[in-house]
């Protein structure tokens, strides 16, 4: 197991992170979670085997359940490891019950440190945006919180670019504590994240924290081409996530991670996390399981290395699509490039050239 820095921060953490959706099974959660105090224990002395130094949770998840059995399952082990947890999301009926106000939040990290019987969460983050609170409110209570030692550091959750932009901007020009790291959506089906929030990790030294890499399950190979997606799995019974734009285009990837697999004699799930892993801009991949089988085929993407031809060939087939201003610059010839940006410019040059060859044919 690899560790990395996240973000501008000294904290090293896993390059594999376990997550804890799959524990509890209650309150909406009834499709995604199953897993007791029991069987968290032995995912969790699985991982911590395998080198995992980073646990992810949230009060939303199971609505606290989760947390609850992370705490119990953690025991003594909780001193050895990095705990993170995040807030913000709705909790109830009560307007005041969610949100990154200063009354919410403080409200909810002293919530979570009873539920994770803890007296400290070592990265807290905000679930998503609030487009209400001002966020110089939610840059003081973060502050606070972090200098009151309830909190260590603190990050956020499926921000815009301009959001996340916006507020390590507002806590620079305030001397406030800034976030060290995002945690967002990113698969080889989904690549959106890197027309902005993949540029500005590498550009700002943001930790980028990837929930959900093997798409909630859509790329663990239960979904296929011509098949009947099993119903006892979470894409099989109505789970909503994720939202996949082009499907003939998604079981096309689906198939040649199947290829790279088989080559490997390995899992699809262990291709895309080897992949994913790589990539620019990434720090750790937020691994869930249910059961102890697909958690150790999950870390064991560590040690797997990709030939660059491999990675390419799957570059090349799940590039995102140029959009404006971003083919603009580059058919015009842009000099001058960003190195935050090179990475992803670089593949919308080859596609679009790729292009002009088609239509002057």
């Amino acid at each position: 197991m690899d560790y990395r820095p996240l973000g501008h921060s000294g904290l090293m953490v896993s390059t594999l992170t376990l997550g804890t959706v799959p524990f509890g099974g209650a309150n909406g959660f009834e499709k995604a979670a199953s897993v007791d105090v029991k069987g968290a224990k032995k995912l969790l002395d699985i991982a911590f085997d395998a080198g995992v130094n980073l646990v992810d949770t949230a009060d939303l998840y199971s609505l606290g359940l989760a947390e609850e059995i992370t705490g119990k399952a953690l025991g003594s082990k909780r001193q050895d490891i990095i705990l993170a947890t995040k807030g913000r999301s709705p909790l109830g009926n009560d307007p005041n019950a969610s949100g990154a106000s200063r009354y919410h939040l403080i409200r909810a990290v002293e919530a979570s440190l009873k539920r994770l019987g803890t007296d400290h969460i070592d990265l807290y983050q905000l679930h998503n945006w609030d487009g209400v609170t001002p966020i110089e409110e939610t840059l003081e209570a973060m502050h606070q919180l972090v200098a009151s030692g309830k909190v260590r550091y603190w990050g956020t959750s499926n921000y815009t670019g301009w959001q996340m932009m916006k507020t390590l901007g507002k806590a620079e020009t305030h001397n406030m504590i800034k976030p060290i790291s995002q945690q967002i959506y990113y698969t080889p089906e989904s690549r959106e994240a890197e027309y902005e929030l993949m540029p500005l990790a590498i550009d700002q030294n943001v930790g980028s924290l990837i929930w959900g890499p093997l798409g909630e399950g859509f790329l663990t190979g239960k979904v296929r081409r011509g098949q009947k997606t099993p119903p006892n799995t979470r894409q099989g019974n109505g789970w909503p996530e994720p939202y996949v734009h082009d499907m003939e285009r998604a079981y096309d990837i689906i198939e040649a991670l199947a290829a790279i697999g088989e080559a490997h004699g390995c899992s699809i799930p262990r291709v895309c996390l080897a992949w994913l892993k790589d990539r620019p801009g990434v720090t750790s991949l937020i691994v869930g399981a249910r059961t102890e089988e697909h958690l150790r085929d999950n870390l064991a993407a560590a040690d797997l290395n990709l030939s660059p031809e491999e990675h390419q060939r799957l570059e090349q087939l799940t590039r995102p699509a140029p959009l404006y201003p971003y083919w603009h610059r580059v058919v015009s010839g842009m000099d001058r490039l960003d190195p935050a940006e090179k990475p992803f410019l670089d593949g919308f040059g080859e596609t679009i050239r790729n292009r002009t060859d088609d239509r002057s044919a």
